[in-house]
């Protein structure tokens, strides 16, 4: 593997800003420093010939910064949280008339079509709209498709089983190609659109918002940011829901959260 020096990847981060617009100067620099050094090893070149190749700006620099902030998931991923939201924070939200929710950060949409599924079982899915977001467009293509290998379906399968799933993940897709695509109906009520957490702004106002495994990427100053914008995104008693190595301490939005799970990381938000 070739291996980016930290020096390097300052100078990356700096290019990266002055091309493209786009700002990492708040991402964690190991994880960032990891990813960096990987697209090296993929694209076989060291790290003069990644500055030569940026260069070139458009779809090749938008490439790099997509493979930088690409996340990996999976449906019904850490399934108590799902049992939690399943169990308690929809009990709480099935009076609405109408619900808006937001996966922050949804990579290829496994969590989005997850949320989808068990709104679906609660049966409140025609009354809700979940919005999807991502930076990377490639990843927002994949998710928008909605489909994913038979292989990893066995194991949103017993991940969705451990969840609490009331019947069996097959009934939410078909099979063609060696492929699982979800089916239509969970599609309809999920938006995937574009959104940077760290330089966009407030868009609608949610009753749940899930932005989860995201927070560990960035240094502190840029989680109370993004925290802020989270903040102001969510109606009041909504709920957010973090990863389970995230918190909101330090955000200095700690009294207006009641905890509802400590270690599941989900708040409700209460002024």
């Amino acid at each position: 593997m070739v291996l980016m020096e930290y020096s390097e990847l300052e100078i990356l981060i700096v290019r990266i800003r002055e091309i493209s617009g786009f700002d990492f100067s708040g991402y964690a620099r190991p994880s960032l420093l990891r990813r960096a050094s990987r697209y090296l090893t993929t694209h076989k070149m060291d790290f003069p010939q990644l500055l030569v190749h940026i260069e070139q700006g458009g779809n090749v620099v938008y490439g790099l910064i997509q493979e930088l902030t690409v996340n990996y998931s999976e449906m019904f991923r850490d399934a108590d949280f799902f049992m939690k939201v399943k169990t308690e924070v929809f009990t709480y939200l099935e009076s609405y008339p109408t619900l808006r929710f937001w996966v922050a950060g949804c990579a290829t949409g496994e969590e989005a079509y997850s949320l989808a599924i068990f709104l679906k079982e609660a049966g409140f899915l025609n009354r809700s709209l979940i919005y999807a977001t991502d930076l990377s467009n490639k990843a927002l293509t994949a998710a928008r498709e909605g489909i994913f290998t038979l292989g990893n379906v066995r194991t949103f399968s017993e991940n969705y089983l451990a969840a609490g799933g009331k019947h069996s993940l097959s009934d939410y897709y078909h099979v063609a190609y060696n492929k699982a695509a979800m089916l239509p109906e969970l599609r309809r009520n999920i938006v995937f659109s574009m959104h940077d957490l760290t330089g966009d702004g407030v868009f609608n106002e949610f009753q749940f918002i899930s932005c989860r495994n995201v927070m560990i990427y960035f240094t502190l100053e840029l989680r109370q940011k993004v925290f802020r914008l989270l903040y102001d995104s969510l109606s009041m008693l909504g709920f957010l829901c973090l990863g389970k190595r995230e918190t909101l301490r330090y955000s200095g939005l700690e009294d207006n959260f009641k905890v509802i799970d400590t270690t599941l990381n989900i708040y409700q938000k209460i002024k």
